[in-house]
Parts: C-alpha cells; sequence; structure tokens
C-alpha cells in the first residue's frame, strides 16, 4: 500500500504545482477579473438574462418571428456591451488556453487525456 502512496504523492504535487500556475497566470486572472465585472455590472447581466428567458421561451414554445427578433436585438445589444465583451474574449482565451494545456498533457502520456465519453453515470 505504501507504495501507491509514494507513485501518487509526484502526482499530487505535480498537480498542486499546475493549478498554481494556472491560477497564477494572466489568462486566468483576466478571467476572473472579468467574471467579477459581469457580476457587478446589472445592466449587462439583465441583459445576458432576458436573453437566456426568451432563448429558453423559444426552445419551449416554438419558432415565432416576433421572439427571433427580439433575440437578434439582443444579441445585438450584447456585442455592443463592454463588460459583456469583455468577459466573452476572457472565456475565449481561457478555453484556448485549457485545451493548448490538454494538448501538451495528451502528447506527453500518449492518448487523450480529456475526451468525453459521451455519458454520465446514470
Amino acid at each position: 500500500m505504501s507504495e501507491v502512496r509514494s507513485d501518487e504523492e509526484p502526482v499530487e504535487a505535480s498537480f498542486q504545482t499546475f493549478v498554481e500556475m494556472l491560477t497564477d497566470s494572466e489568462t486566468y486572472q483576466e478571467f476572473t477579473a472579468a467574471s467579477r465585472a459581469l457580476e457587478n455590472d446589472s445592466e449587462a447581466t439583465a441583459l445576458l438574462e432576458e436573453y437566456r428567458e426568451k432563448q429558453q421561451r423559444m426552445q419551449r414554445d416554438g419558432y415565432d418571428q416576433s421572439l427571433l427578433s427580439e433575440l437578434r436585438e439582443l444579441k445585438s445589444e450584447m456585442a455592443d456591451n463592454e463588460t459583456i465583451q469583455r468577459h466573452k474574449d476572457a472565456q475565449e482565451t481561457l478555453v484556448d488556453l485549457l485545451q493548448e494545456t490538454n494538448d501538451a498533457i495528451s502528447e506527453q502520456i500518449g492518448r487523450k487525456f480529456a475526451r468525453s465519453t459521451g455519458g454520465g453515470c446514470c
């Protein structure tokens, strides 16, 4: 049993180092700052909430031309909102970083690291 533990300790230490490097990165820091800014911007959060509600209504009730027009207008307003765009850009940059990290780990271990297995436990 001690053999397994000794193998796990270097992996855990490496993982902790990886997490610290990720959370200390400029990319992650910008994402968290953009997320805080979005949470504190009532206009931006109201726009996002209204857009989500109308999307859900469209999915639930089916195609509706006037609702589609409202969604397009809201999407345009969101594209013009600096806080929303900052968050979107920061999120895309973070996803890119995580994908690069995944690719590097996959290359090192010789198999896909973070692949979807297509289902849950139940």
